[in-house]
């Protein structure tokens, strides 16, 4: 254990042993991000008193608990991860229904939004098991804290959490299209490695803001918030901006940005690139509400430019 954490966990036991813990209950714990002073007080002594600790990686968990001076034993281990979420899931119940206290956790922050968890709460609640949530670190909360992200005027308030983009080419190409027209702030989600093709794919969205936080609680923590169009030359600017996990915030549209005839072909050659014309077509209206004859007339002109 760290030196500097064996009060916090004398802490966690006065402040949090008085609660109740009810036996046979799924607690799902969030856990820090990058900085390890972001645990909580509950949910150190949660990890205690935990039964049995299902994670996405147990080395990497292993690691964490260490630093806070809790062990377990080889028994009281369990990886679940998205590959075996749906099977292992099946042995969390077995050791629920024998009325143990089990703990799930993720690498980082709040299981059970981009992080695998949520197929197992699920399960859980169908078998009629308690689940007990323990807040703690997030990127898409922590991100959005500092983006300053406001809605104008009557613009639509709230925001959108669209995690990571598909891979797959079509589906990307749509999932952009449908984030061009949405008028609230979005949350996206990206790895080191393609955060230069998003940058570039956000650059359709203009003068709109976004804010690139990048590895958020750790010693490089960087914010910044920029035109769309200008993400890539920032990246640019530095190699070691590329590197790291990132939290995205497309800022609001304002409320004289409805859709528009440039918004709307900007949409339609995204998806013409991937789709069927007929199919684009009908994706593109949908999502702007421009007339479909309008569209097709359009979609074929673009193609005819497409083959000179």
């Amino acid at each position: 254990m760290s030196a500097s954490y064996a009060t916090a966990l004398a802490a966690a036991r006065d402040a949090a042993a008085a609660q109740d813990y009810p036996e046979g209950a799924l607690y799902v714990v969030a856990t820090p991000i990058g900085n390890l002073a972001d645990i909580t007080l509950r949910a150190l002594h949660v990890l205690e008193l935990a039964d049995t600790l299902a994670c996405e990686d147990t080395r990497h968990t292993q690691q964490l608990l260490r630093a806070y001076g809790i062990h377990k034993s080889p028994g009281q281990w369990l990886a679940l991860h998205q590959h075996n979420e749906a099977q292992t899931a099946q042995a969390v119940l077995a050791r629920l229904a024998e009325g143990q206290r089990v703990v799930y956790v993720s690498d980082a922050g709040t299981p059970a939004v981009s992080d695998p968890g949520a197929r197992l709460v699920a399960a859980a609640q169908q078998a009629g098991l308690r689940c007990i949530p323990l807040p703690g670190a997030s990127s898409v909360v922590s991100a959005l804290s500092c983006a300053g992200a406001i809605a104008p005027g009557d613009a639509a308030p709230g925001f959108v959490f669209a995690g990571f983009l598909p891979t797959k080419a079509a589906e990307r190409k749509a999932a952009l299209a449908r984030l061009a027209q949405e008028p609230r702030t979005v949350v996206l989600l990206e790895a080191p490695h393609r955060i230069a093709q998003i940058a570039r794919e956000l650059a359709s969205l203009g003068e709109r803001p976004v804010t690139l936080a990048r590895e958020l609680t750790k010693q490089f923590e960087e914010i910044a918030t920029l035109p769309a169009s200008a993400c890539s030359d920032w990246l640019a600017e530095t190699p070691q901006r590329s590197r790291g996990e990132f939290a995205i915030v497309v800022h609001p549209q304002g409320h004289d940005a409805s859709p528009d005839e440039h918004q709307s072909e900007e949409t339609l050659r995204l998806l013409l690139a991937e789709l069927p014309l007929k199919t684009a077509v009908r994706l593109t209206a949908e999502l702007t509400g421009t007339s479909r004859n309008q569209l097709y007339q359009r979609a074929l002109a673009l193609q005819g430019e497409g083959n000179d």
